[in-house]
């Protein structure tokens, strides 16, 4: 049975990992860690497992770490899971470039699975796009991610993946982020990212191909966190038998 902590437990993703952990008869939860000063500190949080609020506490309880708090947080809990040799899940997203670096050099030691977007149907879609673009080579492109009004970085980590995708496969591609102005007309080349948050959005993206006589939209809609969570968890199997190294869902999912 796979024993799996927990960072960021009492959060909306690790609670959600942690439901699917309880009804998947090959996983379990096998700590739990949390912010200093969480109410809950000390209290078992699911089953006989209680909150904790240091990784050190519980890193040697665990197979594999699959860590949803914020970018500060993982990088620190990083480094204890490599000091223990644990796999890591990288769940964060909004980096910063030192904060990469630090992820980078972590996983040439360490297993590791970094993804901007945890759902299956998502990471099926960064594939899709880039094949689109070799043909639609011409046409105009422009990503619109939603998310709920509490979410910190924009854009999303997923629309900049989208992008990415869409910039390699056309061989070229200035990123471009909303428009304002007298100035602003759309420039060959280009692809447009805009950010929306508002409401309890979960997670909503659109890519447009727009060419002159006709234009193809493909939208993803995250109805609830668990295609995130199941996505999460399918990783952690994954990478308990991989050796060290940076991987992303097309790995897990064979995409490559």
């Amino acid at each position: 049975m796979l024993k799996i902590i927990v960072c960021g437990a009492m959060g909306r993703m690790g609670i959600n990992i942690a439901n699917i952990v309880k009804n998947d008869p090959k996983t379990k939860i096998s700590g739990a860690v949390e912010m200093k000063g969480h109410e809950l500190i000390g209290k078992a949080v699911t089953g006989k497992v209680k909150l904790v609020d240091d990784l050190k506490q519980v890193i040697n309880d665990g197979d594999v770490v699959i860590d949803f708090t914020g970018s500060r947080a993982t990088i620190e809990h990083l480094i204890i899971a490599e000091e223990a040799k644990k796999p890591f899940i990288v769940g964060a997203t909004g980096f910063s470039a030192a904060e990469l670096k630090q992820i980078r050099n972590t996983s040439s030691k360490i297993p590791c699975v970094m993804a901007p977007n945890w759902s299956v149907g998502m990471n099926l879609l960064f594939n899709m796009v880039g094949r689109m673009a070799e043909t639609f080579e011409d046409y105009d492109v422009e990503i619109i991610e939603t998310h709920h009004n509490r979410k910190k970085d924009a854009p999303s980590g997923t629309a900049y993946r989208l992008a990415e995708n869409i910039a390699g496969a056309m061989g070229a591609g200035k990123m471009v982020f909303g428009r304002k102005g007298k100035e602003a007309g759309r420039n060959p080349g280009e692809i447009a990212i805009h950010a929306v948050r508002g409401g309890g959005v979960i997670g909503d993206h659109m890519v447009l191909f727009a060419g002159e006589d006709e234009r193809i939209e493909i939208i993803h809609r995250a109805h609830s966190r668990q295609c995130f969570g199941n996505g999460a968890v399918r990783a952690a199997k994954w990478v308990v038998s991989k050796p060290a190294g940076l991987y992303d869902m097309k790995d897990v999912l064979n995409l490559r």
